[in-house]
């Protein structure tokens, strides 16, 4: 069905339309799609119609579950072929969503994945959204009416009349066509494709598996751990209440600075629009010269715990699982790592007592075991790699303990001399430079003064010189292109990297130096989730991969799986990436995910 323009409305009835995409199936060679849904929740909400465009100018909706109708509620049904046939590409914006949405549906979509929220992000990380709207915007200068302003006043799409959810919906798919045909040859041109098509195209299947099967939690054990929580909250705000004289809402910043500034007389920080503030850094200065501070910051710590997981995991569960399924996000961080939402299980302190119980209520099934395997100083190891720096290198390559190797170096002392703080010490130098630290950031996090932690840097890196040298090089790359590249050629444009503002430029030089290292730790991850994944599937084991948290990967694993996921696991994520350094990878399970870390 020819349209007189491309984001024109279809004309055609819908039974017509949907009979033409079942019988054509086997001549089709790509398929545009978008599901319209009554919400965001994949394993609760429900598709409410689908919109297909076969060729451009050429786009349909399917009413399925339309209030007012008139609704085919068999399309899944007779879609389902050509959804399913693996010799026709799909073509969407966010497709993750929507593959997640047809399962509900008993739709398996296969074939290519041509997703351009994924392709738009890949050619500018850096931009905060990548929403249909605003990529159709950017790069077809084509103005998307927004979803809100179509549902109105309506609970959910369902209740949107079809004069003005066909023009709507049947635009998404039509848009994502369009756009398939302009992103793509920009990812050529740009030298992406292979990026595209080896990594983040297999990883949105992997991903929509994962959220799928979501991971078990010991609902009981949150509802103690949340009593248990609230009595500590409690004996703080008495403390707090007493260090600061009166009662005030401790979770006010405007009340806060009133008690911390005034009544209690201690040296503002800098000043916001709305007063002083009371960020994190403030509160620790200020927690050297007084009790208060320190104190609020440990209540505000434990508020985040409780309300973030503790409270709020078990109203995530869902119930036809009986499992929390977070979203994977493909599209946020600049570096190319994923990030979690819904609930956000990347944030959970590891090195806290309250992290480690928060971590002790996710759980195995009965008859399983939860597996984690966790890369060891992952971005170390291709700083060493990247850079040919003959200590760092042979530090790795004798399995010493690096830290402790620089802190040796450092103090001039032997290695089994080195103290745990100074161990401590040496870490964070050898993190610092890979965040390009200053030496007034190192003398805040190690509280020295900047004349010692500019000295402990110099030395630094007279003892690495190749870490200098591959640091040095790479600022001046990124200051002629005005871009740095991973190993896998993943790009991140640096646009204030040469900018006369000094503020800019140093924060840019942090980027610069760290992202082919961030960037690429988070490739490797990627590339061994989808050989673990893809094994898992061919040898039909009954393990699962059931989340990713930055460089660790947790499955779960019934016990007589365990020794062969366990070699399975290691060797494809030891092997995911050739480096002149041997990769590492740390293991261990347990019945729950602290047992397991």
């Amino acid at each position: 069905m020819k349209q007189g323009s491309l984001f024109d409305p279809p004309q055609e009835p819908p039974e017509k339309t949907h009979a033409t995409v079942g019988t054509a199936r086997h001549s089709l060679s790509e398929l545009a799609f978008d599901v319209e849904t009554t919400g965001n929740n994949p394993f609760a909400d429900d598709i409410v119609g689908i919109s297909l465009c076969r060729e451009r100018g050429s786009a349909v909706y399917i009413p399925i579950r339309h209030v007012h109708g008139p609704n085919l509620p068999e399309a899944p049904a007779i879609l389902k072929p050509v959804m399913e046939d693996p010799s026709v590409a799909k073509i969407g914006h966010n497709l993750k969503f929507d593959i997640l949405m047809l399962r509900r549906e008993g739709i398996n979509v296969a074939g290519p994945l041509f997703d351009t929220m994924v392709a738009a992000y890949l050619l500018n990380p850096g931009k905060p959204n990548h929403s249909l709207e605003d990529t159709g915007l950017e790069y077809l200068q084509h103005r998307k009416k927004p979803f809100l302003e179509v549902l109105g006043k309506r609970a959910s799409f369902a209740e949107v009349p079809l004069a003005e959810a066909v023009p709507y919906a049947a635009e998404d798919a039509a848009l994502a066509m369009e756009l398939k045909n302009t992103l793509f040859p920009l990812l050529e041109d740009e030298k992406l494709s292979d990026l595209y098509f080896t990594i983040e195209m297999p990883l949105i299947s992997v991903l929509a598996d994962i959220e799928s099967y979501g991971v078990k939690i010991d609902i009981k054990r949150l509802s103690t751990l949340s009593e248990e929580l609230q009595r500590e909250l409690d004996t703080l705000q008495s403390s707090i209440y007493g260090l600061a004289g009166q009662e005030f809402n401790i979770n006010s910043p405007k009340q806060l600075a009133k008690v911390l500034f005034e009544d209690l007389g201690l040296k503002p920080g800098k000043k916001t629009k709305t007063g002083f503030s009371t960020a994190v850094e403030v509160l620790e200065e200020l927690a050297l010269t007084h009790e208060l501070p320190a104190q609020i910051l440990n209540y505000r710590t434990l508020y985040k715990l409780k309300t973030t997981y503790i409270d709020a995991l078990p109203q995530l569960v869902q119930p036809a699982t009986g499992r929390v399924h977070t979203s994977f996000n493909q599209t946020v961080t600049a570096t190319g790592r994923l990030s979690s939402s819904e609930p956000n299980l990347q944030n959970i302190p590891i090195r806290t007592e309250w992290g480690t119980r928060i971590r002790e209520t996710f759980i195995a099934e009965k008859g399983h075991l939860l597996l984690s395997a966790d890369y060891s100083q992952i971005e170390l190891r291709i700083l060493a790699h990247l850079s040919r720096d003959k200590g760092l290198m042979q530090a790795f390559r004798d399995d010493v303990d690096v830290h402790a190797r620089t802190a040796s170096e450092l103090f001039h002392k032997a290695m089994p001399e080195i103290s745990g703080d100074e161990r401590r010490f040496a870490k964070t130098i050898n993190f610092g430079v890979i965040y390009g630290m200053s030496a007034f950031g190192l003398s805040q996090a190690l509280g020295i003064s900047p004349k010692d932690a500019a000295e402990f840097i110099q030395h630094y890196f007279a003892t690495h010189s190749g870490v200098k040298a591959y640091l040095d090089q790479t600022l001046e790359t990124a200051r002629q292109q005005g871009y740095v590249l991973t190993m896998h050629g993943r790009k991140r444009q640096i646009p204030d990297i040469n900018s006369a503002n000094i503020t800019a430029r140093q924060a840019a030089e942090r980027i610069a130096t760290n992202t082919p290292l961030q960037g690429t730790a988070a490739d490797l991850i990627k590339i061994a989730m989808i050989r673990i994944h893809d094994l898992i599937r061919t040898r039909k084991l009954r393990s699962r991969m059931v989340l990713q948290i930055h460089d660790e990967l947790l499955f779960e694993v019934p016990e007589d799986e365990l020794e062969l996921m366990q070699k399975l696991v290691c060797r494809e994520m030891e092997g995911a990436m050739k480096l002149s350094v041997p990769l590492k990878v740390d293991m261990g399970w347990g019945k729950n995910w602290a047992e397991a870390h």
